[in-house]
């Protein structure tokens, strides 16, 4: 197998670099985002081109081997590496360009959406994405992708207008509505299944500034404001987004002393309209509400969207769960409730995060993303930097999520995930699973791309 994996004609016929087991940035190179998942590729390969890409590809195919695709390397469940096969890193793949006069924006796969959010930015624009500059474009997008301008402009899928795919064949296709539609329509929320996405196309949408920032509650408050927040957040305007959190308050600025690592509930606003608007209209939330503190101002979009960058830095343990709600259910916030105010550690958090407005404009056989109908996509997160306490966190997690998993709709975002079988992921997929069967055996007939989330063909 080790002949197999170094082999010299392949080393020769690519522009990247390959790593191995005892090189001097082996170590480096293989460790995760999440520390709590400890994985050994054969070989890590850096490409430096689509040439590069297909290359890699083909070796893999030819010669049998697993096969693991790695963009920004945030993936919670560890898929962005393998034991004992090949590790595809993208991220030298970072070229991006945008038309000024339309908007679109054209970027490679090994982005981030910090690479994203600089480049619009200067132009007066952005592309709906997620809540952290760090992460990947290609795996949030590939996952459906929600965050600050979800309600707005709908998920990251509903502004992609197209994609250059690298097949298990070897073969780079584009993905769009006319070109591989059905690629495209199966690219749009079933995650890494059917190819290597060596590019991405987007709309981007006008936002430059918006008003928002963080309020909190004292946490004996946080029935009542999640009473209050759900129908306000689901009768509200598109321009208006805000996730509910429970969390522990980091100790630093700008929150005061007296609230450092103290339990709180919380919400996080971005409003996307006319600022004096924004901020007449947090001005009124505030005053509904009464917070015990609260951040608020206009600010570039970039700026929220590092917000929690330093607080999530690679190499922490991590153990996540998702759900989808339609209805929060008053015997889901007692539950809510009861583990949300038991928050372990100052990394770990639940956010309830508003998958309403836009989103439901589409329906739910439009794209692979099928829970259109959804109100609420919510995750249990459990996060320390410290291995010890491993357990505590995952416990945890574990717990909160089979508290309020029978209140749900079923199934979860795709990027909330961990490796949670079959059952999980066909009830993320729903009726639309079937036809994923059927665009998987077609491009991917042999399961070359099976480190995921996996449809198997």
């Amino acid at each position: 197998m080790e002949s197999l994996i170094k082999n010299e004609e392949f080393i020769q016929s690519i522009r990247g670099t390959c790593l191995f087991s005892g090189d001097l940035e082996y170590e480096q190179e293989r460790a995760l985002y999440n520390a709590m998942i400890d994985k050994h590729p054969a070989m890590i390969v850096k490409c430096e081109d689509v040439a590069d890409v297909i290359t890699t590809v083909n070796y893999a195919r030819e010669e049998g081997l697993l096969l693991a695709v790695r963009c920004g390397g945030h993936n919670g469940a560890g898929f962005g590496s393998c034991d004992g096969g090949v590790l595809l890193d993208l991220k030298h793949l970072d070229g991006r360009w945008i038309d000024p006069e339309t908007g679109i924006v054209k970027v490679e796969g090994g982005c981030t959406w910090g690479d994203v959010d600089h480049l619009c930015h200067a132009f007066g624009r952005a592309v709906p994405s997620g809540i952290i500059s760090t992460t990947g474009v290609g795996g949030l997008t590939l996952g459906g992708g929600h965050g600050y301008l979800t309600r707005k402009f709908g998920l990251t899928i509903d502004n992609l207008v197209e994609a250059e795919v690298v097949l298990a064949n070897g073969e780079l296709v584009v993905a769009n509505e006319n070109k591989n539609a059905d690629l495209f329509w199966a690219i749009r929320g079933g995650g890494g299944n059917f190819g290597v996405v060596t590019s991405f196309t987007f709309q981007s949408r006008e936002v430059k500034e918006i008003y928002g920032g963080v309020s909190f509650f004292e946490l004996e408050r946080s029935a009542e404001i999640l009473d209050w927040y759900l129908p306000m957040i689901e009768n509200a305007e598109e321009d208006l987004y805000g996730f509910y959190a429970f969390l522990r308050v980091p100790p630093a600025p700008p929150f005061p002393e007296h609230l450092h690592t103290k339990n709180l509930c919380g919400i996080v606003w971005c409003y996307t309209g006319n600022l004096q608007r924004g901020e007449q209209r947090l001005h009124e939330l505030m005053h509904e509400s009464n917070p015990v503190f609260t951040h608020l101002g206009a600010m570039p979009f970039p700026a929220i969207q590092t917000m929690f960058d330093a607080l999530y830095p690679k190499g922490h343990q991590w153990y996540w769960r998702g759900d989808f709600f339609t209805e929060i259910t008053p015997q889901a916030r007692e539950e809510f409730v009861k583990w949300g105010s038991q928050v372990p550690t100052i990394h770990s958090t639940m956010h309830i995060y508003p998958i309403n407005g836009a989103v439901q404009h589409k329906k739910p056989q439009d794209t692979a993303f099928s829970h259109r109908e959804a109100k609420y996509s919510v995750v249990y997160v459990g996060v320390d930097p410290d291995p010890a306490n491993k357990d505590l966190i995952t416990d945890w997690c574990k717990n909160y999520h089979e508290a309020c998993h029978p209140y749900s709709s079923g199934g979860a975002y795709l990027n909330f995930m961990m490796e949670e079988g079959e059952d999980r992921i066909r009830s993320t997929y729903r009726a639309n699973y079937d036809k994923l069967v059927e665009v998987k055996r077609k491009y991917d007939p042999q399961n070359l791309f099976r480190v995921n989330q996996n449809i198997k063909p």
